[in-house]
């Protein structure tokens, strides 16, 4: 018994001093994660990152798209805001003048400009509108603000977040009624279930303070994990120098007592949560990406939207008088301004989980669709799919690990002399036929920062680590989820034998 003791305690200390930096981490970038809105004006320099977090030639997806105005007139836009260029895309201005600090607040996914001049941003924290030189917020009758994408039809404008499509009526926007698809069996994915788990979400407000509480807890065990493991040998070296560590013996009890009792009343929260992330990234998401799991009673998942969470791009196909509609499932379409059910198409894209970055009409039942899959010309008619890139016919090719393609494209636009340009994630834009970069990347947008919540996106997933572990990094958090749910059963175990042996 005492052998299996020695075991547990050696094998609960080390472990636990290895990572506590990382579960800190964690811990933190999960509380600051949970409250993008509350955090969104605070920005981190990119000065202070690493290569991989630099911008150069527009990458990262700083740039989206354009709308072109006038002539050699042109908003670009995209994760670095809104900037005015009036020679093609050669010098800009700042054309950010009204939203709120901070480079969250100026995320934009689509800017449109409709039939009566009025210019509209769709952005990660809501529409705007630009009035007399500066954005203004626009009221949505929905508790989503991210937009995704704006479209004018026939005069009308709709605005597309990610479980709405909204129509503007002269008092404001009302729901367009989205009716369930075909094959809809009430079923949402597992990915969204685990994820709304993980950080509480599923449980409103609620529940997001409650996991806020577990990421505290995951803190306070390690600090006074730390304490326990210091203190000890401090006070030995003061009791042989002649102090007095009565009240420092009482606190290192104190220190441990709590530590046990809260490893020990939270320890299926605590398993729970640490489960629940690691499914959240490769290689275990692989193995959940495609399974779909009936709707948590009692959460807001539990609703009677059946496009909740899945709506990501939307486009016009005027002559064909027929909207399109992806989403994270597949694309479809309505020819009646979706009076009825949206239809699948029979023929499919590549499409990344993470989105549709672009969605263009070429030609009357033509369509370009971008994203970190690739870039592709789709004709869902005729069942022909070609590598915009390649000009080959594309040739499905099934793969274990990431969902991300040689060429992720993150944006697309036309310059005023008609020229193609490609934004690929890492690479930037180039041009489509001359194999040319896009315009030099002005020093004032280059240094434009990083939102602390992306940045703790990357501590809490872990791909900032790559810059230790190299193309290991991709098997450190569920290493690291593995080694954390066996210092929490080590620490139960040892803590029950302790109780058990003062009984």
């Amino acid at each position: 018994m005492k052998n299996w003791t020695k075991f547990f305690k050696k094998y609960h200390k080390w472990p636990s001093l290895v990572l506590t930096f990382f579960i800190l981490l964690f811990a933190l970038s999960g509380i600051v994660m949970n409250h993008r809105e509350t955090f969104s004006s605070v920005d981190v320099s990119r000065n202070y990152l690493g290569s991989e977090y630099q911008y150069k030639n527009w990458n990262k997806a700083a740039v989206k798209s354009s709308l072109q105005l006038e002539g050699d007139t042109a908003l670009i836009y995209g994760n670095i805001g809104v900037w005015k260029t009036t020679d093609n895309y050669k010098t800009y201005d700042d054309f950010n003048q009204g939203f709120t600090d901070g480079i969250d607040n100026a995320k934009i996914e689509k800017l449109l400009k409709t039939s009566s001049g009025d210019i509209y941003a769709g952005t990660l924290m809501g529409l705007y509108k630009h009035i007399n030189g500066a954005w203004q917020e626009v009221n949505l009758p929905v508790p989503e603000k991210r937009v995704v994408d704006l479209l004018e039809v026939k005069g009308g404008l709709y605005v597309l977040t990610r479980s709405n499509l909204l129509k503007q009526t002269p008092a404001g926007f009302d729901k367009v009624n989205l009716l369930a698809k075909a094959n809809y069996d009430g079923k949402i994915s597992l990915f969204k279930t685990l994820w709304e788990v993980h950080s509480g979400e599923a449980f409103g407000l609620l529940g997001k303070l409650f996991v806020d509480f577990i990421g505290l807890i995951f803190i306070l065990l390690s600090i006074s994990g730390i304490i326990y493991f210091i203190y000890p040998k401090w006070m030995k070296r003061l009791k042989v120098r002649g102090h007095e560590v009565k009240k420092k013996a009482k606190f290192l009890k104190f220190n441990l007592k709590w530590h046990n009792r809260l490893g020990y009343w939270m320890i299926v929260f605590l398993i729970l949560t640490t489960l629940t992330g690691m499914f959240l990234r490769p290689p275990l998401l692989i193995a959940i990406a495609n399974a779909k799991v009936g709707k948590l009673p009692f959460t807001h998942l539990d609703n009677l939207n059946p496009w909740y969470d899945q709506l990501r791009r939307i486009t016009y196909d005027e002559e064909l008088d027929r909207i399109l509609l992806a989403t994270n499932e597949g694309v479809y379409y309505s020819d009646n301004l979706f009076e009825t059910a949206p239809i699948e198409f029979s023929s499919r894209v590549p499409v990344s989980v993470m989105g549709v970055n672009v969605f263009e009409v070429v030609k009357p039942g033509q369509y370009l669709v971008g994203s970190f899959s690739g870039l592709f010309y789709w004709i869902p008619e005729r069942g022909l799919v070609f590598n915009y890139l390649t000009k080959k016919p594309h040739v499905a090719i099934k793969r274990m690990g990431p969902p991300i393609s040689s060429h992720p494209i993150a944006g697309y636009l036309h310059d005023s002399e008609g020229r193609e340009f490609v934004f690929d994630y890492s690479r930037g834009g180039g041009n489509m036929s001359d194999d040319i970069y896009f315009s030099q990347m002005p020093g004032q947008i280059q240094a434009s920062p990083m939102s602390l919540w992306n940045l703790c996106l990357e501590i809490h997933t872990g791909r900032i680590y790559q810059y230790l572990f190299g193309k290991f990094y991709i098997l450190f958090i569920p290493l690291a989820g593995l080694s954390i749910i066996w210092i929490l059963i080590t620490g139960l175990i040892l803590y029950l034998r302790k109780r058990k042996t003062n009984k």
